[in-house]
């Protein structure tokens, strides 16, 4: 599919490595709900992707909740850590890909907009420190996704070019991210907030899943040798 030849490769987290928004949504609805909201699917689905205090920012502006966007966060933030253990699983392929890069000496790292705390519950549960050399939260940078900061940020704590790094999207915000940090982007759209001709316009390079990015790659003449 492609010459690129990676250096060292960008994944996005939740809705990428892990099937997690259903949990997202069910957490943040259950907020709502103890508030006596309903959230809008609609509303959702133009904020994901992006970091917390980007997308409860917008809430509290949407809904007019009379409580700071940090006390949510928090509340969130608790209540998805104390649910990733039991309930968010791997995606499709995330094992298998991980496996070749690793077999292979290529850098990897996660760029996530979820917190610290939510990277390290969901790489603790699936036993994968060893397979990345850097962890970005989106709050550990000026500005979330879609701005590049946190692609940015990870390639230079791999200390390779963006333009030399590969990453990997699920969302629309995190892929126009990536692209504008000059990242080479591959999109695996999750179905459950997008679908694959929504990213036409971003990147050329959309995959039904994992496994099809590991064969692609593997189909590659980068790793021989």
């Amino acid at each position: 599919m492609s010459t690129f030849c990676p250096q060292a490769v960008i994944f996005d987290m939740d809705g990428l490595l892990v099937d997690s928004e259903p949990v997202w949504q069910e957490v943040e609805d259950g907020l709502l709900t103890r508030r006596g909201y309903q959230l809008d699917p609609e509303v959702r689905s133009g904020l994901i992707g992006m970091r917390m205090a980007d997308f409860w920012g917008e809430m509290v502006r949407e809904y007019q909740i009379p409580e700071a966007p940090e006390t949510l966060i928090r509340e969130v933030t608790d209540n998805m850590v104390a649910a990733i253990p039991g309930h968010v699983d791997q995606r499709p392929g995330a094992q298998e890909l991980l496996d070749f890069l690793h077999a292979r000496g290529v850098p990897c790292a996660i760029a996530s907009s979820s917190p610290m705390a939510i990277i390290q519950a969901v790489v603790e549960s699936e036993g994968w420190h060893g397979y990345f050399k850097a962890f970005v939260s989106g709050d550990q940078v000026p500005n979330g996704k879609p701005a590049p900061d946190i692609y940015l940020e990870a390639a230079r704590q791999l200390n390779t070019p963006a333009a030399a790094c590969l990453s990997l999207e699920d969302s629309r915000n995190g892929a126009r991210a990536a692209a504008a940090a000059g990242t080479v982007c591959y999109a695996v759209p999750d179905l459950s907030h997008g679908h694959p001709d929504q990213f036409t316009e971003i990147t050329p390079h959309v995959f039904a899943s994992l496994h099809d990015v590991r064969a692609a790659l593997a189909q590659s003449d980068c790793f021989e040798g």
